[in-house]
């Protein structure tokens, strides 16, 4: 499921709402230990554009 959801993020990366939506859903379907890869993954491909969901999206706890 990681490998799937690392290709949708780059798909809808040029949309910042798509962008959100699919990395929450993202945060629902995957285990601990691929959150954190998924989090590293994302800080380094797309820091540069969208920090600030990044941060946003997780710092809250996962539900």
């Amino acid at each position: 499921m990681l490998e799937y959801a690392k290709t949708i993020l780059l798909k809808v990366s040029f949309d910042k709402i798509l962008f959100e939506k699919e990395l929450r859903k993202a945060l629902r379907m995957l285990v601990p230990a691929e959150l954190t890869e998924l989090r590293a993954w994302c800080y380094e491909q797309f820091s540069r554009l969208y920090r600030r969901i990044l941060n946003r999206v997780f710092a809250q706890p996962a539900i």
